[in-house]
């Protein structure tokens, strides 16, 4: 199982690290090695909330994410985007883009760290939209009860997750991006602008994705409920193939969409924090590249051994660590925040929220087993 799942996780670990020892010697090895590390801890919590979503997905589309998202991940986010960024930024071309990323290096990561405002607030609204949308759903499990309770009835008010998230980019663009660290100036109005468009890419996206979901468990009630009347009570009626196999279709897809940006919006602080180590993009893409494929091969693990199922909590340690990475982000549109900390906040939390489930676990006296009672659970803390 653990081989079948990381294989080629550890086969182009192998293939990668060779291939930098052979280009850039020792130096470039040891380096590749380190930006894998720091994109593993910048984004464990990415691979559980992930699992959540992939687990809806059928086989096909599992694979899908397995071999096409993860060139998007590599080639796209840790590749491509800072190119991107600097020839929109520097009103470049694309071509002049990856010249001035190979010839001059220094000058490439100048423009894609002035970019970081605009990244910053990109990608700190929409995590924070997740964040804010499983807060104020109700659960039928709770782990810090104290908070999430409260938050579960406050999140009965229409659209409230939407407008705490434009007071808290009003009160960031009003006051950290006034007289930013990253380009000098004032960013207020990039800043507002790119808050808004992570905002709206949540609601399009997450809303399209929800919409087909929905539409599909309505449709497998139908035939259930067609199924029903015509067999009786002589037999029990399976369950519909989108809740045996999971989705597919449109579903699926938009799902699918959903991830990438998901896993976009997490990729922002590993690819400038990347820039601390070196500012060779190749470096970057290929070291960055290795420690994505080990996220997606642990989204895949959790969500074949339904360790969410079984540690119930641990979606709620990821999404907590999601809302601490979009606060983070915000506050580095001015401030200069250590991936260390980043990182460690995502661990800690997600390391409390599993030893909580195993705590339940053995309080229940079944542990890894959550398929009896739905009844509200705290953990006590």
């Amino acid at each position: 199982m653990l081989l079948k799942t990381f294989g080629w996780s550890f086969a182009i670990t192998v293939v990668g690290l060779v291939v930098a020892g052979v280009l850039w010697g020792w130096q470039g090895l040891a380096i590749v090695g380190i930006l894998s590390i720091l994109e593993i801890s910048l984004s464990f919590d990415n691979a559980v909330i992930n699992a959540g979503i992939l687990r809806k997905m059928n086989a096909f589309w599992q694979k899908i994410f397995l071999t096409v998202g993860i060139l998007i991940a590599v080639f796209g986010m840790r590749l491509v985007f800072p190119v991107v960024i600097v020839a929109i930024t520097a009103k470049l071309g694309p071509i002049e883009a990856v010249k001035l990323a190979i010839n001059d290096k220094a000058h490439y990561q100048e423009l894609v760290t002035s970019a970081h405002p605009a990244i910053a607030a990109f990608g700190g609204m929409f995590l924070l939209m997740i964040f804010l949308d499983f807060i104020f759903e109700e659960r039928d499990y709770k782990w810090l009860s104290w908070i999430e309770k409260p938050m579960a009835k406050m999140g009965k008010l229409d659209m409230l997750s939407v407008i705490i998230a434009l007071v808290v980019l009003l009160v960031s663009a009003m006051t950290l991006a006034t007289d930013v660290a990253h380009g000098g100036g004032d960013k207020t109005a990039t800043v507002l602008l790119a808050g808004v468009a992570g905002l709206i890419t949540y609601l399009v996206v997450g809303g399209i994705s929800g919409y087909f979901e929905d539409k599909l468990e309505e449709d497998d009630e139908d035939d259930e409920d067609d199924a029903e009347s015509e067999a009786g009570a002589a037999a029990p009626v399976a369950t519909g193939a989108g809740s045996a196999v999971g989705l597919a279709g449109k579903a699926a897809f938009f799902m699918f969409l959903y991830l990438e940006v998901i896993d976009a919006s997490f990729s922002f602080d590993g690819v400038i924090g990347a820039f601390a180590i070196t500012n060779d993009i190749f470096m970057m893409a290929l070291g960055l590249g290795i420690g994505a494929m080990y996220i997606r091969s642990l989204t895949v693990f959790l969500v074949r051994k339904g360790t969410l199922d079984d540690y119930v909590y641990l979606e709620h340690g990821a999404h907590y660590a999601i809302g601490a990475l979009a606060v983070i982000l915000l506050i580095t549109i001015r401030y200069e925040v250590s991936e260390v900390v980043t990182g460690l906040i995502g661990i800690v939390l997600i390391g409390l929220s599993f030893a909580s489930s195993v705590v339940r676990n053995r309080r229940e006296g079944k542990p890894g087993d959550t398929s009896g009672t739905k009844a509200e659970v705290t953990s006590g803390v």
